[in-house]
């Protein structure tokens, strides 16, 4: 089977990108499951109900997040109503929403989806490394077929996560920089790894935000009200290809694609 994971989104312009290049990248590429990181699709800061379900409808089946999955406060609510949109499973018990997901394909197989956020330079949450060995023996119960969005900011981590989830999962695939990284591979164990997928949001732009804001920021150390970029897009994704039976992966590539 074929999955396509969609780095972050960012803003309109990345919804836009979205909504205009993804019936075309699934058909081109046979694509069977598609999951997207939205925690920044709400003005590149958060998600919304209206924003998740705009995103759902234009074919993607699973949302993951990660440190800005709070910023709307209107959507706490709505996240444990809504299992397929999942914040990091390694916050604390009692924290709101969904950390993984079991999907059924059409043909009756199923799709397990984990989102966990890393520890360096983000939140000192529980162990994304103990939470999600767990997470992926129970789901294993289901299918071999289980992909991990691994929000994190250090790449060490990034790396030495994708290697503790060699031969256990199907992919593991970094977010939350917003650079695509070009180091995709197949791991020894048959887990496809990227430290980085990228985002999917204004290409010109300081990772989605606009330049001057940003500059200034440096410049005066002072805080301001941060805005999207607004013109060009870039579409950052990556292709799976992984065995129905087994669940290891034997092909990844990467996708940065303009808008529009």
């Amino acid at each position: 089977m074929k999955i396509l994971f969609i780095g972050d989104i960012v803003g309109k312009v990345g919804r836009n990108a979205v909504k205009a290049l993804l019936p075309a990248v699934v058909d081109k590429y046979k694509i069977d499951f598609v999951i997207a990181n939205g925690e920044n699709a709400a003005g590149g800061f958060g998600i919304t109900d209206k924003i998740a379900a705009e995103i759902f409808g234009d074919g993607v089946h699973a949302i993951t997040t990660g440190n800005h999955v709070w910023d709307k406060k209107e959507f706490i609510p709505q996240i444990s109503k809504e299992d397929r949109v999942l914040r990091p499973l390694n916050y604390p018990p009692g924290v709101p929403g969904f950390g993984s997901l079991l999907h059924t394909l059409q043909n009756g197989r199923k799709v397990g989806v984990i989102n966990l956020s890393g520890r360096v330079f983000m939140s000192n949450i529980d162990c994304p490394f103990r939470v999600g060995k767990e997470e992926v023996e129970k789901l294993s119960r289901e299918t071999n077929l289980i992909f991990i969005d691994f929000h994190a900011e250090a790449t060490s981590e990034k790396i030495a996560f994708g290697y503790y989830m060699d031969g256990k999962v199907s992919a593991v695939m970094g977010t939350h920089t917003h650079v695509q990284t070009a180091d995709e591979k197949i791991l020894p164990g048959g887990t496809a790894y990227i430290t980085d997928v990228g985002m999917t949001g204004p290409s010109n732009s300081v990772i989605g935000i606009e330049i001057d804001q940003i500059i200034e920021r440096f410049l005066t150390n002072m805080p301001m009200r941060f805005e999207t970029g607004k013109g060009e897009g870039i579409f950052s994704a990556v292709v799976i290809e992984a065995d129905e039976k087994t669940g290891k992966s034997s092909a990844i590539q990467r996708l940065q694609l303009k808008y529009p």
